[in-house]
């Protein structure tokens, strides 16, 4: 067996980013995580630190917008994460600037974690979101840095325990709004799944220079399909209010920020069905419950379960 890659998560403090510092550390890959002087003294961020001092990780201090720093940090490692939020995705090429300097990276894993941003049908404002990061993309690929994108599709959390309801706290028991038609397909992954996923890839050279898809069957819903498993759970037929596209177009163009990503996004997701409207070619992906069988993510079914 070859030694495990080290690995740098950058944004690990972030959403996603604390899963994948986890999944790295438990994985037993000597793990890094670069944070500001500031995200340690945090009296919130800083809990989560010491939480990760706790599992062995290594602490670098640096900042995307310290060069030197971010080229010290990338020199210890083997693999660079980044896990950066939408504010700072176009800061990534300092990111890229930092690893073609270093010249030790074997692999870089950009802030991806939705979308497969090269087959989207998005409307503003989600359509420059996903841009930034399709640029990202060509610029890693103009510098011939080895890469895999991952394509997570939906967090879990920020959907299910709503049910994709705009507005409310728990899902629905009376009344249930949906996208569309309903019958556009998307796909829902726990976060910590998802970090599991992340790190199983970094190794591996069926994932280098792909996209990592995280599509398992048994997380693949149409709207109509999750009403339905919710209302079997329940043992309640919800009535059925169905927003035509016009009208989530409307909406999109009249609400505020961030609403109106939101909106965008979900347009995207459950109307154009933009997370499995395509095939998965292994010219350009794979799929990541295909190639790690072994791991035991968490099915929309039973991550419903907690809400009944």
């Amino acid at each position: 067996m070859a030694a495990k890659s080290k690995v740098l998560i950058i944004g690990g403090t972030g959403y996603i980013g604390k899963f994948v510092v986890e999944a790295s550390a438990k994985a037993v890959h000597p793990t890094f995580a670069l944070v500001r002087e500031s995200t340690v003294s945090d009296p919130v961020k800083g809990k989560l630190v010491h939480h990760f001092k706790s599992l062995g990780v290594t602490l670098l201090i640096g900042d995307l917008n310290n060069h030197e720093s971010l080229v010290k940090a990338i020199q210890e490692v083997d693999v660079v994460i980044s896990t950066v939020g939408a504010l700072q995705l176009a800061d990534q090429t300092k990111i890229i600037a930092a690893i073609k300097e270093a010249g030790n990276v074997k692999r870089f894993l950009p802030s991806e974690f939705g979308n497969d941003v090269d087959r989207v049908h998005a409307v503003e404002p989600a359509k420059s979101a996903f841009e930034v990061k399709a640029q990202i993309r060509r610029a890693i690929e103009a510098e011939g840095i080895p890469h895999t994108y991952v394509s997570s599709n939906c967090f879990a959390a920020y959907f299910l325990p709503t049910l994709c309801q705009p507005g409310v706290s728990a899902p629905p028991r009376d009344k249930v709004i949906i996208s569309g038609d309903g019958n556009a397909k998307a796909v829902f992954n726990q976060e910590v799944d998802i970090g599991t996923y992340t790190i199983k890839a970094v190794d591996d050279p069926r994932t280098l220079n792909k996209i990592l898809y995280i599509k398992p069957p048994g997380n693949t819903y149409s709207f109509n399909e999750l009403v339905a498993l919710w209302e079997k759970k329940i043992g309640k037929t919800l009535e059925k209010i169905f927003l035509p596209e016009e009208q989530i177009l409307k909406d999109i163009q009249e609400a505020p920020l961030p609403l109106n990503i939101v909106l965008a996004i979900n347009h995207s997701v459950f109307v154009k069905g933009d997370q499995t409207n395509f095939a998965i070619e292994p010219s350009f992906g794979v799929e990541a419950s295909e190639l790690y069988p072994d791991v035991k993510y968490t099915t929309v079914d039973e991550y419903l379960q907690q809400f009944v």
